[in-house]
Parts: structure tokens; sequence; C-alpha cells
């Protein structure tokens, strides 16, 4: 991203995440001439740098890990794993490089004019832009996409450094500590807390509410948490921190549970994974009439425009859930509205996965939220336990649950917990946004052995007596 700042384009794109760059291909591909902006050398954003690719990779090789000590109850015995972190390194960086590097190259085929710099809005049609380069200007659009994102939350007072990290600092992998706390039992949390702990640190989770994962179905969490407490060294539920202490040996951290009592102990390493907000202070919105709500996201209507005409906004910046998935879908919407089409942002289901092991996706409705609407509901919960797939896999760890209107029989919700989760959750997505039913998903053949065989066999639950 390097090209100089042009004095007007049809359609500037601030952001190059995956909400971004989408954006900004499908309006190329429209016809409209566009400028793409962000600090990144080329395309990716936080997801494929900081964020969703290497948080995979380094699961990947936790996987690999977790892979070597199962297979001793099936016959197999390996050696213990000996880690090479430069190399681990190396690899995970060689992902990102592949993939950003592809996303430069169809830039380039698309004829984008790309920036590796900053924009802030003058005007409702002008950008001030500051260039890596040095270079300097303002650049006046017709039409504008705002994509910049979002940043982890940290505590009030208290910056990241060499033993305090939020997700970015924990995915460069300096090293692996002996002793880690996790603040948060979030899926940030839970996913880079699981890395660490496969790759040989003793982690500890601390979670302020009652649960681990708030917002996710408690019979999938209840079979996530079952094998967290044995990979982990502890999960602190109903604790607060009141304070960290980075010293020269470790960080001093203070807890309060539930009763208010205080503890003390000393970690090598901080993980802050308490939440995320939007990238909406720094980008001139005062001087446009475009709406803030009270937690910093853009707001926006059906067609991703803003409260300032010829300006949108997608992803994490444009509300919850901030997930790549949900900023591509607005993506493809912004750019058709750019470009004059008809489009709208109204999806039956998101869906949501959390990469632990085993893996946690979900999509619809949970039974709770259910249950809140005052929805009459049936409900299935099938164990994996007798899924001939899962046994060959020598995990039975997991659990299909649908949960589908009790009046009509529509698929309202479906929660997935096991290995390969996140794989199957697609076809429950595809049902809800069919409007299928529960007798709909009983007459799918599903292929023999897989697990996915579990979704058929919990849609026959919904039919017994």
């Amino acid at each position: 991203m390097n090209d100089s700042i042009p004095p007007q384009s049809q359609l500037v794109v601030i952001g190059a995440g995956p909400g971004g760059y989408s954006a900004a291909f499908r309006a190329a591909e429209l016809g409209l001439q566009v400028t793409l902006i962000d600090p990144g050398e080329r395309p990716g954003g936080v997801c494929l740098y900081r964020g969703c690719i290497p948080s995979k990779a380094l699961l990947h090789v936790a996987k690999l890990i977790s892979e070597t000590e199962e297979a001793e109850s099936v016959g197999v015995r390996f050696a213990k794993p000996t880690l090479d972190v430069q190399k681990i390194r190396a690899w995970k960086n060689g992902v990102i490089d592949t993939l950003t590097k592809g996303l430069g190259a169809r830039a380039d085929k698309l004829k984008l004019t790309t920036l590796c710099g900053t924009a802030r809005f003058r005007d409702n049609h002008t950008l001030q832009i500051a260039t890596a380069a040095g270079e300097e200007g303002q650049l006046v659009f017709k039409q504008a996409i705002i994509a910049t994102g979002s940043r982890p939350v940290m505590l009030p007072g208290i910056q990241t450094g060499k033993r305090i990290l939020d997700s970015t600092g924990a995915l460069e992998l300096a090293d692996i500590p002996k002793t880690m706390l996790v603040i948060g039992g979030g899926y940030i949390g839970l996913e880079l807390g699981s890395a660490y702990a496969a790759m040989g640190t003793r982690v500890s989770v601390v979670e302020m509410t009652a649960d681990l994962l708030p917002g996710c179905d408690r019979d999938l969490v209840s079979i996530l948490k079952r094998r967290l407490d044995k990979n982990f060294n502890e999960i602190l539920l109903n604790t607060r921190v009141m304070e960290l202490k980075e010293q020269k040996n470790g960080v001093a951290v203070t807890f309060e549970d539930k009763k208010g009592e205080q503890s003390r102990r000393r970690f090598d390493k901080v993980l802050m994974a308490i939440g995320r907000r939007p990238n909406s202070e720094e980008l001139g919105l005062d001087n446009t009439s475009i709406r803030i709500n009270e937690k910093g996201f853009i707001v926006v209507d059906g067609r991703q425009r803003t409260t300032e005409v010829g300006i949108f906004a997608i992803g994490d910046i444009a509300g919850e859930p901030m997930l790549a998935h949900k900023a591509y879908g607005e993506a493809h919407v912004a750019a058709a509205a750019a470009a004059g089409q008809q489009s709208v942002f109204d999806p039956r289901a998101i869906p949501a996965v959390v990469f632990t092991d085993p893996e946690v996706a979900w999509c619809g409705l949970t039974e709770t939220a259910a249950r809140e609407q005052k929805i009459k509901v049936k409900t299935a919960k099938l164990s994996w336990r007798g899924n001939g797939r899962a046994l060959t896999l020598g995990r039975h760890d997991g659990m299909t649950k649908l949960i589908v209107d009790a009046e009509n029989d529509r698929l309202l919700g479906v929660g997935l917990v096991g290995p390969g989760a996140g794989e199957l959750i697609a076809e429950a997505v595809l049902a809800l946004e069919m409007a299928a039913t529960g007798e709909d998903l009983r007459a799918v053949i599903h292929p023999h052995p897989t697990l996915s065989e579990t979704i058929f066999d919990a849609a026959q639950m919904l039919f017994r007596g």
C-alpha cells in the first residue's frame, strides 16, 4: 500500500481489515473507483495480522501437542514434543505473509489506489491523509466506508509491556512463560489460554462473572469447562482483579472474590482479554453529522448508512457482534449500496465459534434467549458419546443442541460443542436462513459415519414421545 494521495476518489474505504478490504474489492468489481487506506503495509487488518489467523495458527500447534498426548489411550505413544518457539513463530508469520500478499495482489489486480497511512475527516466530503512515507494531503470523496475496527480494552491505569500483554502481544509468542494469568473468560482469553497451556504454561483464568463465555448456552459451556478444568491450572469465577504490579520477576496480582476476601499471587505474565472497543475516536467524526452511541459504535441503518449522507460504516465499528464474517456480510451490503444497488444486511443467523478444544459454535437463539422472548420451545440435546465418528476420533466430549418453536417446529437456534464444531455450524446457519424446521433436518440424509449425523440424530429426538 504505497500509492500517492489522489486529489479525489469516488469511494474511499478507511480500514483494510476483513470488512474494509471486502468492501473495497466488491465496490471495485461493481465499477467504482476506490481508494483504500490503512496503517498496514498490505490489506488484512487486526484479524489477519494480530487476531483470527495467528491465533488459529497457535491453536493448531496446541492441537498437535494435545493429540500426541491423547494418542497413548489408543495404543500409540510419542515422545514428549520439543517446541522450537522461533520456528513456530516464523511459521505463523509465514501464514500471515502468504495471506496478506494474496490480498495485496488482488488489490493491484482490481486497480485500487492503496495508501499506507491514516485518515481523518475534515468535513463530510474531505479527508486529511498522512501516509507512512511522510506525505500529507487532502482527499475529496463522493462516498466513504468506515471500517476502522476495534482494539483491546485495558484495565484503567494499566499499560502493556513485556509482562502485561494484550492479545496482540500474546500472539507475538516472544517466549513460553512458566505461569500466565488470563484476565477474562471470553473467547479470546480461552483460545489464547488454551494455546499457551498446551505449549507448557501453567495457565490461570480469572472471570468476574459466574461462568465462562457469557452469552453462550450453558449446556455447551459446561462441557468445555470440564476439559479446561483439566488443562488449566485454575479457573477463578466471580473474582475481580483489584491490582496489577509489574515487578522484575513477574506480575503481582491482587484478587477479590465474591465474599470480598482478597488474595495475592505472582505470575510470569498476564494476558488482558476483557473485551474490545471500537476505533472511533481519532477519525474526526465530530466534523461530520455521524452519530455515535454510548459504547462508541457508529449508528447505522440496514444498508450500513450512517447519519451522514454518502458515508457508511461496517465491521466492529458498526456494532456487535465483533466478528470478521459479520464484517464480510456488511461490506457487501455497503459496497452495493454505494454502487446504487438495493441491498440490506438482515441475516437470520450470524454464527459464533470459539476455537478452544473442544470447539464451541452456535447460531440463532440460545434456549435462554428464546425463553426470555416468551417463545415456547422444544429442545433436543444429543451427547456425542454414541456417535461412531466421535468414538473413532477418541473424543466423546461433545453435544449437539437444537432449539425449535414448540408451536410450528421452526428452527430457532443450534449449539454445538466438540471437535470440528466450527465446521459443522455452517449447516445450521443455512438451515436457519432457509427457515428450516426440525422435520426438515431429520429428512436430510447425512453421511455416515460423521459428526454431522449428530444434527440428524438430534432432530430425530424432537419427535420422540
